[in-house]
């Protein structure tokens, strides 16, 4: 198994921080950095930021928005980063929430799954570098009956093929998952549900393309918080506001992916409770209505031995490349909290 490291989003305040943490999961030898993209700081800047200024390391868009590009523009991008890295990028897409698709891109969100297919399929035709023409329910190109011809991309990516992730949650979303991308970017996974909530219906997905999981990267976002196993329920309670937000306030009532999530983990009250007090207003009450097992099965807490014990449940329900959002109110805090990963990675014997 592997480790990636996830910057979340720029423009936090921690920006000269955020640079050292992925200079240093650099110089640690983690695989992948991902960054990632909602309505303030673009992933590909990010990432171009972070890829001249590394050596080795991967970078990864977690996520670019379908809604925010078009898909060919998307391929442009994924082709340049390629090239400019050395071979070092990963694409991965999302639909994003129908808040933020609707709300600040102005794209109708309805069919995400139909969407999704044409958008990858375009992506991956222009990649190829072959005269670009499509016909779908959603994209059509050229247009009919204008000016426009058929046109290939004329940057040339660094390697054949670009791995190619999608952020899924849903049952059917992880089907397709499987079945049309290299790799699939998951959130809130806990090793003691991953295989129903996650794992069964990515393999669906590859054998209904004539594969199996062999090859498939799944890679899982973790928060990391190192310490005493004592203080466990301290290190937990410093994610209680990061899990309300999602579980509580996401997307809207009836199209929150994150509380159907913990609902298909066995919380459905909680879900409820968290959804009902955060979209009421009283963030502080849904954040201590988080039960603190949920927390705890969704993140890394501990010791470097509990951290390893866990990163081995996560192995053995599948996951390939385990994505640390390392927690810390200093930067020295953050690397400590890397260097712990990559500690409790060799302690479970998965280096």
């Amino acid at each position: 198994m592997q480790l990636g490291i996830n910057l979340g989003y720029w423009g936090a305040g921690m920006d000269a921080d955020n640079l050292a943490v992925a200079q240093e999961a650099d110089r640690l030898g983690y695989a992948v950095c991902w960054a990632a993209e909602a309505y303030g700081s673009d992933a590909a800047t990010v990432l171009t930021w972070v890829a001249a200024q590394t050596e080795r390391i991967d970078v990864g868009s977690a996520i670019f928005q379908i809604p925010a590009r078009q898909p060919a523009m998307t391929a442009m991008t994924a082709a340049t980063l390629d090239s400019l890295s050395g071979g070092r990028f990963r694409l991965g897409l999302g639909v994003s929430g129908p808040q933020v698709s609707e709300g600040w891109y102005g794209v109708k969100f309805d069919k995400p799954l139909a969407r999704t297919r044409e958008y990858v399929e375009i992506v991956r035709k222009a990649m190829t570098r072959e005269r670009l023409s499509y016909e779908g329910q959603h994209w059509t190109l050229p247009l009919p009956g204008g000016p426009g011809k058929p046109i290939k991309l004329t940057v040339h990516p660094q390697r054949e093929h670009i791995p190619l992730y999608i952020a899924a949650i849903g049952p059917k979303n992880l089907e397709q998952t499987g079945e049309i991308a290299d790799g699939a970017l998951l959130i809130f996974p806990s090793a003691d549900h991953l295989e129903d909530t996650a794992i069964k219906h990515l393999r669906a997905g590859r054998e209904k393309a004539g594969k199996t999981l062999d090859g498939f990267d799944v890679c899982p976002t973790l928060p990391l918080a190192v310490g005493d196993d004592k203080d466990v329920t301290t290190l937990a309670d410093t994610f209680r506001p990061y899990t309300a937000l999602y579980v509580g306030g996401m997307g809207s009532r009836k199209q929150n992916f994150y509380n159907q999530l913990a609902q298909r983990m066995g919380y459905e009250k909680e879900a409820a409770e968290i959804q009902d007090k955060y979209l009421s207003g009283d963030k502080q009450g849904a954040a201590a209505a988080v039960p603190h097992d949920l927390i705890d099965k969704t993140t890394l807490l501990g010791s470097v031995d509990r951290i390893a014990e866990r990163m081995k449940a996560y192995a053995e329900a599948g996951v390939t490349t385990l994505t640390l959002a390392p927690a810390g109110f200093t930067l020295d805090e953050r690397l400590a909290s890397l260097r712990a990963g990559t500690q409790a990675l060799e302690r479970a014997g998965l280096a």
